[in-house]
């Protein structure tokens, strides 16, 4: 009864909504309507509308959405004998249309996302044995080290869990190369980590050739293991220890269960954060995606293995012989297959590893080019909407994850459509001043409410803007060579743990700077238009006002391609962990203020320590999580300081053997609760006038510092930039500085 009353309600609803799109009203009508809309939800935005209200204030935004599309359809369409306008006009339609899609699409999978999961308790008489996997192709010895070590320390029997490197470095194929000197690399690499996996007490495994890059290294390794679950990590993705407490337990309550995933957490910031300065106070890129698109996937079975930090059941792996590898986006190619054959999948909405993302901007364009690549490939191969076993809301769910990828065709078109006008006198819009005003301002302004309604905490405004349009220029010939050809990518490992001390213009950014410099001369044209044709004045504001918001974000992304350097080779975490630092025969009580996997900051409780100078050794004693055989790491001072609350110095790890490396990774990742504290720290919804503001501000600084690097003055380019108009007093100052 309760059930056929909700469909009823919303029958009802629809029906009403669409009367109202297609109601012939006057202007100043549908503006007005537009705005009471607007004021609406931005009241039950302030009373944080949360179950039916929340869905009643996206029903009215879906109806303002619905009128533009309706008028943008009937009235704005050039004639199609004019084929110089309308070839123009109908791409930007379309283009239009498609954004329409991806936020009807957005509605239906994150209106009512998930709340986060508690994990059952784990069955000890019946416990699975777990096959942890952490392939690996070029990460270097010292990075695998702290993995594999924090891999070792999840808290889980020892007799049902088995760690293996799974090295694509040390291939047979590449051992056996007919370049000398590849093949010496090669076995000089394999015979390291295996000393090293000795040492661990880790599985070293290989295979004989490179064949379907992580897949085939993945599903090789399946061959030869025989665990009922299967963990996977990239090899720069470290565990804490209760990643297995708080996934296993699932596949006990799931008989057909194939996946847990959980989300990707990272110590360092993206370039956008880095060189921009938001990282300890904007929600990164990724929160969006695993702190509400996954749980809103989750509710309709459609979450998907992204790669890393997840487990899998390997009954269903073998139903599909292992891994996918059509695409170079194995994860969700997986999940898209075992999700047909009707195996559920869960995401738990909590940070259990921390890793690494790209740091260069370069870097950063390869691993995206990538995804967009795999996932028009999964699309061309795969075809979700009509693939056959999914489920309706599973079939527009990865409709949503893989049409996602086409934005770099829409912001072209939305770059060069103003352009068009002002440089070409096309008419590609025609709509008048007054039109435009009553139409488009209303239906950003709800999209913006919207998008604010869907992802408020994890998304300030224009930050998508932005992230989209550093993508554009690269992504968009990515993705017409694989529509060309869908089989010309081939899987390519993404640069992690670079070394960025020289400030610099990125060696990708000099599009950025052609591209500004074209909407600048469109500002120019702007101005020369409204002299020379005063009648149509109304228009050319409107176009230019829609060039200049392309030349703002144009101007931020000068910005993030210029790279700030940094002289710190590893990144900080903040810890307050009480330990002690020995010098000699002296021993003082201290703190662990921040750590990474190369040193650790202690404020020692008594500054009276002989010979304590920059270059003195002494010995960090702490007590680990994990039962180690040692709890001493030697350490070198290389720098003091002295403030209020006394002697604070920063210490270099001298490591010389495996146990320092399972010291260190119990130093930095055992504790997964750290990671969703810094998270909440940063998921503030500023709102959409706050955020609007503030991103001006930095986009008028950013292109300055831009224009500064372009020309060479890196000392007025490598400033701080300013602060978000948020409140930062709490915000630690020790977390990847």
């Amino acid at each position: 009864m309760k059930k056929g009353l909700i469909v009823a309600f919303w029958a009802v609803a629809a029906t009403l909504i669409l009367v109202l799109v297609a109601l012939p009203i006057s202007l100043q009508a549908h503006l007005i309507a537009g705005l009471v809309v607007v004021a609406c939800m931005i009241v039950l935005k302030f009373f944080r509308a949360q179950g039916i209200w929340r869905l009643v204030a996206l029903s009215l935004g879906t109806a303002i959405v619905l009128r533009y599309v309706f008028w943008r359809t009937t009235n704005t369409l050039p004639p199609i004998n004019e084929l110089a306008n309308y070839i123009p006009a109908i791409l930007l339609y379309i283009a239009e249309m498609y954004c329409v899609m991806m936020l009807f699409l957005s509605l239906f999978v994150v209106s009512s996302p998930l709340p986060s999961r508690r994990p059952p308790m784990i069955d000890e008489e019946n416990l699975p044995s777990v096959d942890v996997f952490v392939p690996s192709y070029n990460e270097s010895a010292s990075l695998l080290a702290t993995t594999l070590a924090a891999a070792k320390a999840m808290n889980y029997p020892a007799d049902k869990m088995t760690v293996w490197l799974l090295d694509d470095g040390g291939t047979d194929q590449k051992c056996e190369s007919l370049d000398k000197t590849q093949a010496a690399e090669a076995r000089e690499r394999r015979a390291e980590l295996q000393a090293l996996c000795a040492a661990l007490g880790v599985n070293y495994l290989t295979r004989t050739k490179n064949l379907h890059a992580k897949a085939g290294n993945l599903n090789n390794a399946l061959e030869h293991s025989t665990g009922d679950l299967i963990a996977v990590f990239d090899a720069d993705h470290a565990p804490a220890r209760s990643f297995l407490e708080e996934t296993v337990g699932y596949f006990s309550t799931e008989k057909n269960l194939f996946l847990v995933q959980t989300p990707h957490f990272f110590i360092n910031p993206d370039p956008l954060e880095r060189n921009l300065g938001t990282f300890q106070t904007m929600p990164s890129e990724n929160e969006m995606f695993y702190g509400i698109i996954q749980r809103g996937l989750d509710k309709w079975n459609a979450a998907f293995f992204c790669g890393s930090a997840a487990v899998l059941r390997r009954e269903a792996l073998q139903e599909t012989n292992g891994f996918s590898g059509i695409s170079i986006t194995e994860d969700c190619e997986t999940a898209l297959e075992l999700h047909s054959r009707g195996w559920k999948s869960i995401y738990v909405d909590k940070p259990l590893i921390a890793g690494l993302q790209p740091d260069s901007f370069a870097s950063f364009i390869g691993q995206r080019s990538r995804w967009a690549q795999g996932m028009m490939q999964i699309m061309r191969y795969r075809f979700p909407p009509f693939k056959r076993g999914l489920k309706l809301p599973q079939r527009l769910c990865y409709m949503s994850s893989t049409l996602f990828w086409f934005f770099p065709l829409t912001r072209f078109f939305f770059l060069v459509s103003p352009l068009c006008y002002l440089f070409f006198s096309l008419e590609i819009f025609t709509a008048s001043g007054g039109e435009f005003l009553a139409y488009t301002s209303t239906y950003m302004m709800v999209n913006f409410m919207m998008q604010n309604y869907l992802y408020g905490r994890y998304r300030w405004p224009w930050i998508s803007d932005l992230y989209e349009f550093i993508q554009t220029v690269y992504l968009l010939p990515a993705i017409l060579s694989v529509i060309a050809n869908p089989s010309k990518p081939t899987f390519k490992v993404t640069a992690k743990n670079e070394s960025m001390i020289q400030s610099r213009v990125s060696e990708l950014g000099a599009p950025f700077f052609v591209i500004f410099g074209i909407l600048v001369l469109g500002v120019i044209a702007t101005a020369v238009r409204i002299w020379a044709e005063p009648y149509k004045a109304d228009v050319t504001l409107v176009t230019g006002a829609w060039n200049l918001l392309n030349l703002i974000i144009a101007g931020c992304a000068l910005g993030v391609v210029s790279e700030r350097g940094t002289r710190r080779q590893s990144h900080r975490i903040r810890s307050q962990r009480p330990s002690r630092f020995i010098m000699g025969d002296k021993i003082v009580d201290a703190m662990i203020q921040d750590v990474s996997v190369g040193g650790a900051s202690l404020r020692l409780s008594q500054s009276g320590l002989p010979g304590l100078k920059k270059g003195a050794l002494g010995t960090l004693e702490f007590t680990p999580y994990s039962k180690l055989p040692i709890n001493q790491l030697p350490m070198e001072v290389r720098k003091m300081s002295m403030d209020e609350k006394g002697v604070l110095i920063g210490c270099r790890f001298l490591t010389e053997t495996p146990e320092h490396h399972q010291l260190i990774a119990d130093l930095v990742f055992a504790n997964a609760d750290q990671w969703s504290e810094f998270q909440k720290r940063r998921h503030q919804d500023i709102g959409i006038l706050r955020g609007t503001l503030w991103f001006l501000t930095v986009a008028i600084y950013q292109t300055g510092r831009g224009l500064a690097y372009l020309f060479g003055l890196q000392k007025l380019g490598a400033s701080q930039s300013p602060a978000p108009a948020v409140n930062t007093a709490a915000e630690p100052a020790s977390i990847a500085k």
